[in-house]
């Protein structure tokens, strides 16, 4: 997985959510629970001489939503620690030692010669 020119190597399984969309799925939590509250105080007030236990707990939770929503619109970006590390690093080659050689030892011996 090592480029040629380069030692850095990163894995793309391991890379966070895009900012954008990121923010788009917060927003996308927001409406829908800001939905839900008014769907619920709409209820509360359609049910409230009906059903007066049912429009209590739709106020309820038309009140506690808004608190709520924000406090999960607004959590940072999440991190994935199951996932593996975004840095692989480069393989270390072995260095050759001090008057070794690729050709055997001929380097203590010139031309050759025993």
């Amino acid at each position: 997985m090592a480029k040629r020119g380069g030692s850095e190597v990163f894995r793309i399984t391991g890379a966070r959510q895009g900012l954008a969309d990121d923010v788009r799925g917060r927003q996308r939590r927001y409406v829908i629970s800001m939905t839900v509250r008014t769907l619920s105080v709409i209820a509360a007030a359609v049910l409230w001489n009906v059903e007066r236990h049912v429009a209590i707990v739709a106020l309820a939770l038309g009140i506690l939503l808004p608190y709520v929503a924000v406090v999960i619109a607004n959590a940072g970006r999440e991190t994935a620690p199951s996932l593996p590390s975004t840095f692989v690093p480069a393989p270390v080659r072995p260095a050759l030692g001090a008057g070794e050689n690729s050709a055997g030892g001929d380097a203590e011996r010139p031309y050759g010669r025993n």
